[in-house]
């Protein structure tokens, strides 16, 4: 077989290329359940991002399905092999918040980056594998195994599409997912996420119990994602007004002393203390400075009624300042994923009826039991009335290094990089762990900014091109494997 100028192909079809992909990122594809029906389940949007990622595959002459129009796949190679390399794909995006230098669902092309929601997570590269596909039948090159690329429709929220497809399709024999860094990710840590539910107490005589003159803390609300660092949190307190201004002076020296933002105001009678912190991905959360927790060892010293002690108790003594879990007793760590993580990312006191709570995200290495953990977390709280409500267990994914799949994608990369191709671990999550031997693979290159879920999402234009060179290498040698 003739050598190939892999970077040649590819830049021979960039306009194509791009104009693909400017059509796939005019739709806001986001999750819309309210604009579901059959066939549609994710919405509306996602259901078009998924008509014309096969459309696209139909115009190829490719094997399509659509699974119900929970995902959908495109494949190509020898009909009568028996496995199949996987290629898992997402169409759906986060929401388009905040202030956008252009329309984030109207590509633009600045400075040698395309701006649009979804350009580097995960649509931009969706089109690279896609195109390294057409390169390779375009070639007419061998392939001793079926390729199959996944388009999936709900990796943003509970990956239900993922769960769809494996309940009714033979999974990939191998194969990667082109949704987070090169060089290759072959680690990915467990999970365990539960919200823990106060259980008020409500007994009048435990009220008059308390000393006569303390500040009740009507409300505490912080964060909004339970995999995110809350990056603010808000207070509301009642009480004397002389104890109120003493509140809010000591609240001004803590966030001073602290290096910390904060505000303390009082209206009708209510002291509102807010307090600003770093968000930062609930994955390292070492990363970021909880404001929830912070405001919660504040408030740790003052004296509420009993159902407001409890939480900030509870809060305070098992997870304020402390993101690795030794706290509570679940720390541990190994070689591959390094140590757990501990993510507090909503928190939630009503004085009233409502529930009070917090959300727990944990992120935990091979060594871990979680089951123990699990144990651990429910008797501790349970000291403060707490319960813990059934939790979601997500199990740690790992592909040993020697598997013949990572050697092939170490060698491509280091061929078309010059870089060195070590083996990566994560606390993210990735469709790469619904396949025994799957990995993710790019698109991110190392030292690029990561600009994923951000605004003005972008992507570089070489960066993509070049990406689309390794797919196109992978796919077809992954293609020709033995396993």
């Amino acid at each position: 077989m003739k050598s190939i100028n892999w970077t040649e192909e590819v830049w021979a079809r960039k306009e194509a290329l791009l104009s693909d992909l400017t059509e796939l990122l005019k739709i806001p594809s986001v999750k819309d359940v309210r604009t579901g029906e059959a066939g549609k389940p994710m919405g509306r949007e996602i259901a078009r991002a998924l008509e014309l990622m096969l459309g696209l595959a139909e115009r190829e002459q490719w094997r399509t399905c659509s699974l119900d129009g929970y995902a959908g796949y495109a494949e190509y190679g020898p009909a009568e092999s028996v496995d199949y390399i996987g290629v898992l794909c997402h169409l759906d995006v986060v929401p388009a918040t905040g202030p956008w230098t252009s329309p984030p669902f109207e590509p633009e092309v600045r400075d040698g980056k395309l701006y649009a929601r979804g350009a580097i997570d995960d649509k931009g590269p969706t089109m690279a594998v896609f195109y390294a596909m057409k390169i390779v039948k375009e070639l007419g090159l061998p392939l001793k195994h079926r390729v199959r690329i996944i388009f999936g429709t709900d990796e943003e929220h509970t990956m239900s599409c993922m769960e769809y497809y494996r309940r009714i399709e033979k999974m990939p024999v191998a194969g990667f997912a082109p949704d987070a860094d090169f060089p290759i990710i072959h680690a990915e840590k467990g999970q365990i996420n539960t919200r823990i539910v106060l259980q008020k107490n409500g007994d009048a005589g435990e009220q008059e119990e308390t000393e006569q003159g303390i500040v009740e803390l009507v409300s505490f609300h912080s964060g909004s994602a339970a995999n995110m660092v809350p990056e603010s949190a808000e207070a509301a307190v009642t009480g004397e007004l002389s104890l109120l201004a003493a509140l809010a002076g000591q609240f001004s020296d803590y966030c001073s002393g602290n290096r910390l933002k904060g505000t303390a105001s009082v209206q009708d009678g209510t002291l509102v203390l807010t307090l600003h912190g770093k968000a930062a991905h609930g994955m390292e959360p070492q990363l970021g400075v909880n404001a929830g927790l912070m405001l919660v060892h504040f408030l740790r010293d003052y004296e509420f009624q009993p159902d407001a002690q409890h939480f900030i108790a509870c809060l305070d003594e098992y997870f304020y300042d402390d993101p690795a879990g030794r706290r509570i007793g679940i720390d541990c760590e190994d070689e591959i994923m390094g140590p757990l993580t501990v993510n507090v990312g909503i928190m939630r006191y009503a004085a009233s009826s409502e529930p009070s709570f917090a959300y727990l995200n944990i992120r935990f290495p091979l060594v871990a039991d979680e089951m123990r953990h699990v144990e651990t977390i429910r008797d501790k709280v349970g000291k403060y009335r707490f319960a813990m409500e059934p939790p979601i267990l997500k199990k740690p994914h790992h592909v040993a290094k020697d598997h013949p799949m990572i050697a092939a994608l170490q060698n491509i990369y280091q061929e078309e990089t010059s870089l060195e191709p070590e083996l990566l671990t994560t606390g993210g999550g990735t469709y790469a762990s619904f396949l025994d031997n799957g990995v993710a693979f790019g698109a991110l290159f190392p030292g690029k900014e990561n600009v994923a879920h951000q605004t003005d999402e972008y992507i570089e234009i070489e960066d993509l091109l070049k990406a689309t060179v390794i797919y196109a290498r992978a796919i077809f040698e992954l293609g020709n494997l033995d396993y």
